[in-house]
């Protein structure tokens, strides 16, 4: 059986990036995800936008009638959420569609509890500067 992911992401006034970002998660090989969006009291299209994704039974749209911020937007979703593992989508990032198969791969067979993945310049190959770093994969407290 594979494990639920829970995708969380919370927008505020990204009408012009939203529908990548959007399509970006529906369009994973690995398909067995819930995608929670919140929209944070946007003032532009955002809403409207994400309504539409309504209609895939996987997404669930949550909205703010008043901007409450990022934390406070992801920590309401992640109470809703149902998943083995939670993944973070902002609403201007498009992951690649190998993106949940391959970290859940990572995880499994490094036997981790979490992972993040990198930044890409878009149309490059250049990783982010100074935004992307490689963890140690065991960490000594």
């Amino acid at each position: 059986m594979k494990p639920l992911i829970s995708v969380i992401m919370s927008v505020y006034n990204d009408s012009k990036n939203i529908r990548n970002s959007i399509e970006s998660i529906l369009n994973q090989d690995f398909k067995n995800f819930e995608f929670l969006i919140m929209d944070d009291g946007s003032t532009d299209e955002s809403y409207e936008i994400i309504d539409i994704y309504s209609k895939d039974t996987r997404v669930k749209v949550f909205k703010n009638n008043e901007n409450l911020g990022l934390t406070k937007s992801l920590n309401i979703l992640l109470e809703a959420c149902q998943g083995s593992f939670i993944a973070r989508q902002d609403s201007d990032d498009l992951s690649l569609a190998s993106r949940f198969t391959k970290q859940l791969q990572f995880i499994n067979n490094k036997n981790l509890d979490f992972c993040g993945s990198r930044a890409i310049i878009k149309g490059s190959t250049k990783v982010t500067p100074n935004r992307s770093y490689y963890l140690p994969l065991k960490l000594t407290l």
